[in-house]
């Protein structure tokens, strides 16, 4: 590697927070607070991977699939099977007729999927849209691709997004917009007006729509809205999905991308040199977790909600503000009304203060903008009953102890 090549690298790593100070791979905010919760045997709430297993058939599916041999490089594009149940799928939840032989793309979870559309539709200087807070390999992928991140901000309580913010966001230069829906981290639901409003911009300014939907299923109070079910979306907009959340399969890494056979094709073209393939025995499982009754489904968002409504109360009975969420994994609250206005500080010092871990929403935030959710804490809901009433119990301790109460 030639000495101009390396500072180029470190340029642009750095620029995507990939660098620590020192020149050490920096460590993201989810592995700090979780080695940080495993260090002080403190609740983890902060990393959003829930700590119980899927359904069994679908578990059983992968086990039957290791014996009977499925074990070596699936086809590049992903097994028919599954590429079959993910046409299925859109279908029987969306009514959108994708054809998995072309419009299909298997993928090493929905980061791949994301890293592989933003290395594939865009160039070096073009810009690339999303919302902000933003899901932090965002910020990395768009950096990494030498493209130009610009946002638009998500606004303590509701985190929707001021249209007009939105039009002036959007130009000629605007190469990706991507579309998290339900939203990593506030929960929130994008509205059919302003997803309507992005395809508008992006028929306009002649941009791609890329949508990250792995909370499609995990929706409590609304249907979810595909975007490229809407009117003139399908053609330029990229669907993006995974099995990790829904099926409580985070570690398979299952992921895939649907879409025009154009776009599906730039997107496999990178793809390919990534992982090239992925989960070989896992696939024909996420293959069977698709087909699973309407029941799963209702029952898989009913359990969260359940659980959302218990942190979320537990939450604001300590103190904190809280933004309801309408979707996901993960609830926001605001420490300020607790009397702490740094969430990174007190993320830090939290484990010591009551044994439990949450993360900064400022860590989702460009440096730059960080002030605006300066006092706002992301806690994860998608853990064991037991566990969160455990979680509320202590976070109580700390709200009566700072409002200097003992009931």
């Amino acid at each position: 590697m030639t000495t101009t090549t390396h500072g180029a690298w470190r340029r642009t790593a750095a620029g995507a927070g990939l660098l620590g100070d020192d020149g050490s791979v920096a460590a993201t905010i989810f592995a700090e607070m979780s080695a940080l919760a495993a260090s002080t045997g403190a609740i983890n709430l902060g990393q959003g991977f829930p700590d119980e297993d899927g359904p069994a058939v679908v578990l059983a599916a992968a086990s039957d699939a290791i014996a009977a041999g499925e074990n070596q490089y699936p086809p590049g594009r992903g097994i028919p099977d599954l590429r079959s149940a993910i046409a299925e799928h859109q279908q029987r939840f969306y009514s959108l007729v994708v054809d998995p032989d072309t419009e299909v793309l298997v993928t090493a979870g929905a980061t791949e999927a994301l890293a592989a559309a933003v290395l594939g539709l865009t160039e070096p200087g073009d810009e690339v849209l999303t919302f902000e807070p933003f899901y932090d390999a965002y910020g990395g992928l768009i950096s990494l691709a030498g493209a130009v991140h610009r946002t638009v901000p998500l606004r303590w309580p509701d985190f929707q997004p001021d249209h007009d913010d939105l039009r002036a966001a959007v130009t000629d230069r605007t190469a990706v917009i991507i579309v998290n829906t339900p939203h990593n981290p506030t929960g929130t639901m994008l509205t059919g007006e302003t997803l309507e409003l992005i395809v508008e911009l992006a028929h306009r300014h002649d941009a791609v729509i890329v949508t990250d939907e792995v909370y499609e299923h995990l929706v409590f109070d609304a249907p979810h809205i595909p975007v490229a079910g809407l009117p003139g979306a399908w053609e330029r907009t990229v669907t993006i999905s995974s099995g990790g959340k829904t099926f409580n399969t985070t570690g398979w890494k299952v992921g895939w991308a649907s879409g025009p056979s154009a776009l599906i094709t730039a997107v496999t073209t990178v793809k390919q040199f990534l992982t090239y393939v992925n989960g070989a025995p896992f696939q024909p499982a996420i293959a069977a977790g698709l087909r699973l009754g309407d029941d799963f489904f209702r029952h898989a968002a009913d359990a969260l909600r359940q659980k959302r409504d218990l942190l979320s109360a537990g939450l604001a009975a300590s103190g904190f503000g809280v933004a309801q969420p309408a979707a996901g994994y993960f609830v926001i609250a605001d420490a300020s009304e607790l009397g702490y206005d740094d969430a990174m500080d007190l993320c830090r010092r939290l484990p010591g203060l009551a044994g439990v871990v949450g993360v900064p929403v400022s860590a989702f935030v460009d440096p730059a903008r960080r002030d605006a959710y300066r006092s706002l804490v992301r806690f994860a809901y998608c853990k064991r009953v037991e566990v969160l009433d455990a979680a509320v119990q202590r976070l109580g301790a700390l709200g009566r102890a700072q409002r200097g109460t003992t009931a």
